[in-house]
């Protein structure tokens, strides 16, 4: 068989530098525009890209030809310089050092693109620490709390 054939669906979700409430409107709209660009010039399609005020959801298809690190590694590092240019009050923007990565199944797509749609509807009842716990349990991820948080 000479022919690749990928199709990873991935979740991503990563928050601010100690989840300071810095992805505020007019500027939130603008990051997920940019952060789905830095996807897609990596050709890792972007499905959505949506978040609260203190961390971001990028749903995409991994492109065969893309670690998963090195897409993170783009978006953060890029989006956070993009970020100071912004406003001085973006100059202490930094992402957190960690990072959730997932796969889903196709079926599964549509689900994830209606949770990062109702970002702020589901932040009025949860944390951004209780929602990545709820997800590391239901991915039967084993973590240690004094490690994920930054």
């Amino acid at each position: 068989m000479g022919q690749s054939l990928v199709k990873n669906y991935i979740p991503i979700v990563f928050s601010t530098k100690h989840r300071k409430p810095l992805i505020i409107p007019p500027i939130a709209s603008e990051l997920y525009s940019y952060l789905g660009g830095i996807c897609n010039q990596l050709e890792c399609q972007t499905i959505p890209v949506g978040g609260y005020t203190d961390h971001v959801h990028v749903l995409c298809m991994l492109s065969k030809k893309v670690a998963l690190m090195k897409l993170l590694e783009e978006l953060k590092s890029s989006s956070s310089k993009w970020m100071k240019t912004k406003s001085r009050s973006f100059n202490d923007f930094y992402w957190q050092n960690g990072y959730g990565a997932f796969s889903v199944k196709p079926s599964e797509v549509d689900v994830v693109k209606r949770y990062i749609a109702n970002q702020f509807e589901h932040h009025s009842k949860k944390t951004f620490q209780d929602e990545y716990r709820a997800i590391l349990k239901k991915y039967n991820v084993e973590y240690d709390e004094r490690y994920v948080w930054d």
